[in-house]
């Protein structure tokens, strides 16, 4: 049983929940992809999807293979640690993806948009974290769910992370 979880039978939960978020995410890529390449912003609702060529074109190549490293870790032997660990590096690209994006709102969230003053106001600084979001920012919360797999996996396993009392 060398590379096999200790909870070989996935359940169908896992397979249509993460084939599902592939799919998403192959998607969100390929739209990145598209509109960088027409040069043209695209904002609906409280998705804003890149169009700039930087995030736009390489953070729409990071969906596209997060995308296809979700679906090629559930479409067969979904069970094998190793297409597993697709999975979890999927999900670690959308959290990288994401967290530079939360970083740029951060960042662009502290001057202030006027040219005398440097600092943003207290109502500009917390508006500025309104919608419209990228689409890896819309995806991160439905990406966190490996973890639960990951606890799931150490817990059956016998792993702990805690320290050890000798």
């Amino acid at each position: 049983m060398s590379g096999q979880y200790a909870f070989e039978n996935k359940s169908l939960v896992y397979v249509v929940y993460f084939g599902l978020l592939g799919i998403t995410v192959l998607g969100a890529g390929m739209a990145e992809l598209i509109v960088t390449i027409s040069s043209s912003a695209y904002s609906i609702g409280i998705l804003e999807i890149p169009h700039g060529g930087f995030r736009g074109g390489w953070g729409g190549l990071i969906m596209v293979f997060a995308g296809v490293f979700y679906l090629s870790g559930i479409i067969r032997d979904a069970h094998e640690i190793h297409q597993f660990a697709k999975v979890v590096v999927a999900s670690v690209l959308i959290w990288v993806l994401a967290g530079t994006d939360i970083l740029s709102m951060i960042a662009g969230s502290i001057p202030s948009p006027e040219a005398d003053t440097w600092l943003n106001t207290k109502e500009g600084f917390v508006q500025s974290y309104a919608p419209p979001y990228t689409p890896a920012v819309l995806i991160l919360p439905f990406s966190l769910v490996v973890t639960f797999y990951i606890h799931r996996y150490h817990k059956e396993k016998g792993i702990s992370f805690g320290s050890s009392s000798r």
